[in-house]
């Protein structure tokens, strides 16, 4: 099963995960420093809080999008984005056994017209022993790792 992502920036994570458990009726499935995620069955949802300072994550909708992305079952998912991706003569960003949000992931990454970062990923392993959290900066193409780089956090 595939799922939509949604990654939002958080400046008070405790509340958030409090909120978001309420709305879907559902509690985190990972908790970290500064990171949970939540497996929605339904609508079928990857959610993810990563908390921020006030200044990046503002009020209201603005600040509020980290990035958005697809969980796909299996590593032909993440080569199937990246052939409709390359076929389509989109730039983008290919990041294999590489460690985000605190699991060893395949992915790709792409923009829309407006700048906002998708991502098509399998998470290969969910907890691995070097494992590093997500980055509350958006993910760039032109930065060597998206979403977990020393630059980027």
């Amino acid at each position: 099963m595939s799922r939509v992502q949604l990654a939002l920036n958080v400046t008070d994570l405790e509340a958030s995960i409090a909120f978001y458990s309420a709305v879907f009726g559902v509690e985190p499935h990972k908790r970290r420093p500064g990171y949970a995620n939540f497996a929605v069955v339904e609508p079928p949802l990857k959610l993810v809080l990563i908390e921020t300072d006030e200044a990046t994550r503002g009020h209201g909708a603005a600040g509020a999008l980290n990035h958005l992305g697809v969980e796909v079952e299996d590593g032909e998912g993440v080569s199937a984005a990246r052939e409709r991706i390359g076929a389509a003569g989109l730039a983008s960003f290919d990041e294999d056994d590489t460690t985000c949000c605190y699991a060893l992931q395949d992915k790709v990454w792409v923009h829309d017209p407006a700048g906002t970062p998708w991502e098509f990923y399998v998470v290969k392993d969910d907890d691995p022993t070097d494992a590093r959290p997500a980055s509350a900066s958006l993910p760039v193409l032109t930065t060597p790792s998206p979403c977990c780089t020393s630059e980027s956090r």
